[in-house]
């Protein structure tokens, strides 16, 4: 049998999330941060730590089967890839930012001034389809601090929770793209076995994250009522209690609306709620 490869963060914020899905896929490997490779002893796959943008090349030239990295560096090396799966962590936003003073307020303001980033491919494809006129700097870490330095006007970065922009004195106006993890592969690698069988494991993790186990309690009477607010994977599974007249649901809430529709359940005769976390979701 033939061993996939797949490429993740060697370090950085998407480190940490990647090494954990992949063993609550069950996958058991040593998380190695001196070394570049670590082999899976239980799945015919090997770990790749690498610099994030180096990712998406590796995909596409076939050295990795598989990455895992975030969207901008994706559009920002302009490979071409295979979006296998968003995996729901690494969410962030590149904004367009100025200082607090400044006097642009709009896009069109930027129009002769001048904007450091780290992502000029990004940001001179959203510059040109907005018809603005700048000048690209294109600078390596501490974008930030440009605009106080007086080396821009403006700065392009990506923004999680905006406390970085807010410490440097700069505020947010302009979004030019969202951002999270994806699983990437080279093109048609979505229809190999192996790595349909490996994306099967991540979204059974994935669905598992974003639903809770439910067990309740509820006279017959009530029942189906409280079917009725119940989005179960299919439906809800009824047992009877040694109590005359009443019964157990057991179904699966999302986590999304969890606790407006616990009130909704308990309004509607729903008793003894117990919550648990899935580990895993396969349909």
């Amino acid at each position: 049998m033939k061993t996939l490869k797949i490429a993740i963060q060697k370090s950085g914020r998407l480190n940490e999330k990647s090494v954990e899905l992949l063993k609550n896929c069950g996958l058991s490997f040593e998380n190695y941060k001196s070394s570049l490779i670590s082999p899976v002893s239980n799945f015919p796959l090997e770990i790749l730590f690498l610099r994030d943008d180096d990712i998406p090349e590796y995909v596409q030239d076939g050295i990795a089967d598989l990455g895992i990295v975030g969207e901008n560096v994706i559009e920002e090396t302009e490979v071409s890839v295979a979006y296998l799966q968003r995996l729901g962590f690494g969410k962030c936003s590149l904004k367009i930012a100025v200082t607090n003073n400044s006097d642009i307020t709009d896009l069109s303001g930027l129009n002769g001034k001048s904007i450091a980033t780290t992502y000029p491919a990004i940001l001179s494809k959203f510059l040109k389809k907005e018809n603005i006129q700048a000048e690209i700097r294109t600078i390596s870490g501490s974008v930030e601090i440009s605009p106080g330095l007086g080396l821009s006007d403006a700065i392009c970065d990506l923004v999680s929770t905006g406390g970085t922009l807010k410490s440097n004195g700069l505020k947010p106006f302009a979004d030019v793209m969202s951002s999270e993890a994806v699983l990437i592969g080279s093109k048609g690698s979505e229809n190999d076995e192996l790595i349909q069988e490996l994306i099967q494991r991540i979204q059974s993790v994935l669905r598992a994250k974003e639903t809770k186990y439910v067990v309740l309690n509820v006279e017959k009477a009530n029942l189906q009522g409280v079917l009725d607010l119940l989005p179960g994977v299919k439906s809800p599974s009824v047992l009877p209690l040694a109590e005359e007249g009443w019964v157990a649901v057991h179904t699966v809430i999302p986590e999304r609306d969890f606790w407006s529709r616990i009130s909704q359940l308990k309004q509607a005769g729903a008793q003894g709620i117990v919550v648990m976390p899935i580990e895993k979701i396969i349909l």
